[in-house]
């Protein structure tokens, strides 16, 4: 069974063929980062703009390079929130003329819960990809880590699920660009953050955590204590602008800070993680979001955890269209309804 999916939440426009939500026969994404880094973050008109460009390219791109064509796909899957408004569009209103004029069932799909599915995904004979032996066993639990999103989830079963506990305020995506801009790092924060990391001390300086509720996340103290760390170390108070910040700090300063900043934010999720395992026991601890792809996590939880962790490819934690066709897969054969092509909605601000 062979699914088409298509994912355009962010700045990345892209399609996938999966068969049977196992095998990635394709997987496609043009994105427009290089656009919004002059900027220090995405700009959806410009990120909107460039999805009409690029989706019927990249679909087609997509379907040559699963050797099939439209016509051989099964069903359509699609992201119809969360995200951004506008870049939604785009990529729903393709789904659902594909689905009209070829016929094929449409079903739209959390974006969240689909960074989740990039777990099982365990076959493909694309190059470059590294993926786990199998697929994640339930119970399940699923530590979700992106830009947008920090959340832990307790998956019983497909489309079984409770949401054990989530950030309330900055994702700890979000906390890593916060950080970067801090620091003077370039935009993306969570790449930036991790190659200084690399070059510090994470020892150099202690970090608050946040004291919340069992499995909730806070991570704006953190950003704050890390703004004041760097105002301490050129010798200034709280007054002074944090813009004016990275040509005072030395390079030195900047790594170290780096450095401790990303080991207290992981240490922050991986406690959590910890803790619903001795709770919960699940078979399997999956990572979901692009900050699964970050080293130090993975390093953590590997360290940390009495379970063995599943890390999807790190190319398959950033946004994707094989993690919405595995999703759809598992949503076409257990035969949950299919969504209507001539009315299917974006619901930019979707949570699981």
């Amino acid at each position: 069974m062979k699914i088409l999916g298509i994912e355009s939440s962010c700045d990345e426009t892209a399609a996938a063929v999966i068969e049977d939500g196992k095998n990635m026969l394709s997987n496609v994404v043009a994105s427009s980062m290089n656009m919004h880094i002059e900027f220090g973050g995405v700009v959806p008109e410009i990120a909107a703009r460039s999805h009409i460009e690029a989706i019927l390219p990249v679909i087609q791109q997509a379907v040559d390079d699963a050797s099939c064509s439209l016509s051989d796909i099964d069903a359509i899957a699609v992201t119809n929130g969360a995200g951004l408004g506008g870049s939604l569009l785009i990529g729903v209103l393709t789904a659902r003329t594909l689905a009209i004029a070829y016929k094929k069932p449409l079903y739209a799909t959390n974006h969240v819960e689909s960074h989740v599915y990039a777990n099982f995904i365990t076959e493909t004979s694309l190059p470059d990809y590294v993926l786990p032996p199998e697929q994640p066993k339930f119970p399940m639990l699923a530590v979700i880590v992106s830009g947008g999103h920090s959340q832990l989830v307790l998956f019983r079963a497909h489309f079984d699920y409770t949401v054990l506990g989530q950030t309330r305020d900055d994702a700890i995506g979000e906390a890593f660009d916060k950080v970067a801009k801090i620091l003077g790092l370039p935009y993306p924060g969570g790449p930036s953050i991790a190659h200084a990391a690399l070059s510090g001390n994470p020892k150099q300086f202690v970090l608050p955590k946040a004291k919340m509720a069992k499995y909730d996340f806070s991570f704006s103290g953190l950003k704050t204590a890390v703004l004041r760390l760097a105002q301490a170390q050129i010798g200034e108070d709280y007054t002074f602008p944090s813009i004016r910040l990275p040509e005072r700090l030395s390079e030195a300063q900047k790594h170290d800070i780096a450095a401790s900043f990303q080991r207290v934010a992981i240490e922050t999720v991986v406690d959590k993680v910890v803790l619903a395992c001795e709770e919960f026991t699940p078979q399997s601890v999956v990572i979901a979001g692009g900050v699964g792809a970050n080293t130090e996590l993975r390093n953590q939880l590997q360290e940390k955890l009495p379970v063995s962790s599943i890390f999807p490819d790190s190319k398959l934690c950033t946004d994707n269209a094989a993690m919405v066709g595995s999703l759809g897969f598992f949503k076409h054969e257990r035969n949950l309804p299919a969504d209507d092509p001539f009315s299917l909605s974006t619901m930019p601000n979707l949570s699981m």
